[in-house]
């Protein structure tokens, strides 16, 4: 995946005609394998614009800086980006004619981490799809779902009909197993909140884990403050995750996260669908967990 030149020339295009403010892409770091964001507001510096096999970030959860503001962002994305722009559009995060969508095909980006390993010497490449992200490999939108410009060939999606198959051997466990299991993972987590910035769907102004009066979940990594975390944050994904596995991706201590957003994107669908987020912009739509109505069924209370 190589379309530098040509959102180059995009770019070049929108900021001398005055159309945007500025564009959203990303830059090459100091390494090979190391592609940032990076925002271009003038002419002169679009040639600092690449979009490689390592374009790895999620370019929409960026916007959420610029919400209050009046600037017109061009921004390149992704298939799993292009929900992300659904999620803050349906989430009025930013209103749509702020923005000019470059929507680009995608046959799967590589792990910066990964490949930084593999140089190293610490892990060999035996297949082609060695290089690609965890989150490449069951890729359920490659092609993107909102777009203003579209550049490169359909791709085909790689996620299978068994995405719920590790999911479906949790739930035949029982409740004590579960509950050792998950223990296991949660105890790891070190409560950097890495999976919460990195998440397009994590878009309130002030979070409950940062609320001081009332403290609602204690700072310590204790198992139960952990559990706490991480249940209170999944349902709040629930109908919202776009599963572009970010915050799979971040985790520094490689906690499955995308585990429990796939039980809920399962349950929701079951509940709801069928249903799968971020895959189509009506306006005015809401996820099914954010819209209430007085005729709803109360049978649960």
């Amino acid at each position: 995946m190589n379309y530098t030149e040509k959102i180059r020339e995009i770019a070049a295009r929108l900021l001398e005609n005055g159309q945007v403010d500025m564009v959203m892409a990303w830059e090459k770091g100091d390494l090979e394998y190391q592609t940032i964001p990076f925002i271009a507001r003038t002419v002169d510096e679009v040639s600092r614009i690449v979009c490689d096999e390592y374009s790895i970030h999620n370019l929409s959860n960026y916007l959420l800086r610029y919400r209050d503001g009046k600037e017109k962002i061009a921004i390149v994305v992704k298939g799993c980006d292009s929900r992300g722009i659904v999620r803050l559009l349906e989430d009025n995060q930013i209103a749509r004619d702020r923005l000019y969508i470059i929507g680009i095909t995608c046959d799967g980006v590589k792990d910066p981490l990964r490949a930084m390993r593999q140089h190293s010497g610490f892990e060999k490449v035996e297949k082609p799809e060695d290089g690609l992200a965890a989150k490449c490999l069951d890729c359920r939108q490659p092609n993107p779902v909102i777009y203003d410009e579209l550049l490169g060939e359909e791709q085909t999606p790689r996620g299978g009909e068994d995405r719920f198959a590790r999911i479906a051997e949790i739930e035949q466990m029982s409740a004590d197993e579960r509950y050792k299991f998950f223990e296991s993972l949660f105890s790891t987590c070190i409560r950097c909140y890495a999976c919460r910035q990195a998440c397009v769907a994590c878009n309130c102004r002030t979070c409950i884990f940062d609320e001081t009066r009332p403290q609602w979940v204690g700072r310590e990594t204790s198992i139960s403050d952990n559990f706490m975390y991480h249940l209170v944050r999944a349902s709040h994904m629930a109908g919202r995750c776009v599963e572009c596995g970010e915050c799979e991706r971040v985790c520094p201590v490689n906690i499955p996260l995308m585990l429990v957003n796939r039980k809920l994107i399962k349950d929701v669908n079951e509940f709801f669908g069928p249903y799968e987020a971020g895959m189509e912009y009506v306006e005015g739509r809401k996820p099914p967990l954010s819209v209430y109505r007085e005729n709803d069924p109360d049978d649960f209370l």
